[in-house]
């Protein structure tokens, strides 16, 4: 027997039953399948965190609390694309659940045909952003580690008279003969040199 994966696993967070079980019927009926449900925002990352699920569903206004501070704590927390359902269609509202990180939206009543593009779009909108972040944490990391080599080259330059190229190949070769990139040989050697301004040879 073929199982067929759900077009998403999703967690929902809301107070008031019956909006909750028609949340979870459209959302079957639209081929995803409910992992995890919840009626309190304090209860919201740890579903999240516990499910793992590709989209949470949180409505605003929670007994216990609100649901745009519980999608902030699972941007913070546990990523994840996460839409909001409410009856508040003021700008001041929209406003914070886009700031919190919300990346959908549904109105009340739901209206069943609206769950299946709006997951779709918040999936894709995190996909994207989350690539974006991704790529930016890779070019830190690049620069961090240009950063490191050029200290080190410097520290060699100066230690030992060693032209850059020279210093540069130093360098290169002991990652390649410990097998461990530039920027760990790198940042060895910059430790090795504080340890011994700070513990100078009498």
């Amino acid at each position: 027997m073929v199982t067929v994966s759900p077009r998403w696993r999703v967690v929902i967070v809301d107070d008031h039953a019956p909006s909750r079980n028609a949340l979870a019927e459209a959302i079957a009926a639209a081929g995803g399948r409910v992992v995890g449900d919840g009626s309190l925002a304090g209860e919201a990352v740890a579903l999240v965190t516990r499910h793992r699920p590709d989209v949470a569903v949180l409505a605003v206004g929670l007994s216990d609390g609100d649901g745009i501070e519980a999608a902030r704590c699972i941007a913070a927390e546990a990523p994840c694309p996460v839409v909001l359902v409410t009856s508040r269609t003021e700008p001041p509202v929209w406003s914070r659940a886009v700031e919190a990180g919300g990346l959908g939206f549904l109105a009340k009543p739901l209206r069943p045909v609206e769950i299946g593009p709006a997951l779709d779009l918040a999936v894709s909108r995190f996909r994207e952003t989350d690539a974006v972040r991704r790529e930016n944490e890779a070019l830190r990391r690049a620069l961090g580690a240009r950063r490191l080599v050029e200290r080190a080259k410097g520290l060699l330059m100066a230690r030992l008279g060693l032209s850059e190229p020279e210093a540069f190949r130093r360098i290169q070769k002991a990652a390649m003969d410990s097998r461990k990139p530039m920027a760990d040989i790198a940042r060895t050697l910059l430790l090795a040199e504080d340890i011994t301004q700070a513990h100078p040879t009498r």
